[in-house]
Formats: C-alpha cells, structure tokens, sequence
C-alpha cells in the first residue's frame, strides 16, 4: 500500500499463468485508504477488487498478524536477501520508467524527496541488468570515473529521508 498517493501495488501479480498472459506488468490500482485508530490503513478483512483486462482480481486486507506470520516464516527468512533484491530491482526499473518525457516533471512535483533525490542523481544515466540481474546506473563517483551502482548504493545528499524501515 502506498498511503501517500491511495495507491496498492501487486509487482507478483504475473505469478498467475492467467494474468501474466494479458502483458500489463505490475498492478497498480487506486484503493480509498484512511487511517483508523490503530494505524493501519484498511480494516483487515476488507476485499479490494480490481480488474485486469477481462479479469476481476479481489485481494483481502490481512491484519499485522499475517505479516509476521510470512516476515518471520523460514522460508522468507532465508530468502531475504533474494526479496530485497527483487524489491531494489523493481524499484529501480520503476526510477527508471519515470525518468521518461512527460513523466519526469510530475515525478519530480510528488511529495516525496527520496524520489527527487533519486530522480536527480540518476539523472539520464544508463542502466542495465549485471550478470546477477541486478539492475545497476552508470554513474560517476566523487573522481568523476563512472561505476555500475544499485539504487541502494546510489549516494544522496544527508538531507534526505531514508528508505524505509526508518
């Protein structure tokens, strides 16, 4: 969930044969959100539909207890680092995606200064995939010699927030 813009975000929705058949990436949908009592931001139990080309996808709101019950499973445990990397990476190719003419001013307008950090160090900077398949920018460093750089490993200014788990 991405509560500043009311915005839900499925990047594993094309793990379905039947999804990944349509083409359209990652799901984006707008969710009304507000925050309760406790913090959270929808009831747990509450289903939210969205539709992908002729399919009608319905997600239900879990409570804290599922995130532990997955953050803190074994599985996810040992593939930690393999999960950061998918999230580093689809972040990344996202950066790069708003980057493009027309996007890149209201990108830069949002309210979010990590994203305009990123944003303005990247710059135009090419980026492409290693042979770990991380996706990595070309960018200078301090000496002025350009070096293949993850999104974490990007430097910005102190003044920005840091990522998140803050």
């Amino acid at each position: 969930m991405l509560p500043d813009s009311e915005r839900f975000v499925d990047p594993t929705i094309e793990q379905f044969d039947e999804v990944r058949k349509i083409g359209m990436g990652p799901m984006v949908g707008k969710v009304a959100m507000s925050t309760r009592e406790d913090g959270s931001l929808v009831e747990p139990g509450t289903q939210v539909m969205l539709h992908r080309g002729d399919l009608a996808l319905t997600y239900t709101v879990a409570g804290p207890e599922a995130l532990a019950s997955i953050v803190d499973h074994p599985e996810a445990i040992a593939h930690a680092d393999g999960h950061r990397r998918t999230g580093v990476n689809t972040a990344s190719l996202t950066l790069a995606a708003l980057r493009a003419e027309g996007v890149r001013d209201r990108a830069m307008q949002a309210p979010h200064p990590r994203l305009r950090a990123l944003l303005q160090a990247v710059g135009e900077a090419p980026y492409e995939s290693d042979e770990a398949q991380d996706v990595r920018f070309r960018l200078p460093d301090q000496s002025g010699q350009e070096q293949w750089l993850r999104l974490d490993e990007i430097p910005l200014p102190p003044s920005t927030p840091a990522a998140w788990p803050r």
